[in-house]
């Protein structure tokens, strides 16, 4: 398995932006397709964005399309996140999540390894 790190979030007003990163320890990151999902306070965990295992594809949720980036850097096990154009809406904690295969994904049951995630806040 994978420990992921979260690090990056925080308080913003909206429109602004902030950089999340991930820090993976483990020698299979390179090999692991991963994501970001996030969890409002009284909801679920949703899917946010995911990139296989090179970073050569990318796929989004339609609320983030356009505004959010995901991106990784494997010489140094690190996944990315800009998140652009913040909205009250994107609040929440954010977690990264580690797939045991390369390919694209976007249930919470396909991701084997799980951050302790970071909270964003976006202020109206």
């Amino acid at each position: 398995q994978v420990q992921l790190v979260e690090s990056g979030g925080g308080l913003v007003q909206a429109g602004g932006s902030l950089r999340l990163s991930c820090v993976a320890s483990g020698r299979t990151f390179s090999n692991s397709a991963m994501a970001w999902f996030r969890q409002a306070p009284g909801k679920g965990r949703e899917f946010v964005a995911t990139i296989n295992y090179i970073g050569e594809s990318t796929y989004y949720s339609d609320s983030v399309k356009g505004r959010f980036t995901i991106s990784r850097n494997n010489t140094i096990n690190a996944l990315y996140l800009q998140m652009n154009s913040l909205k009250p809406e994107d609040t929440a904690t954010y977690y990264c999540a580690a797939r045991d295969n390369k390919w694209l994904a976007t249930r919470l049951a396909d991701f084997a390894s799980w951050g302790q995630g970071t909270q964003v806040t976006v202020s109206s």
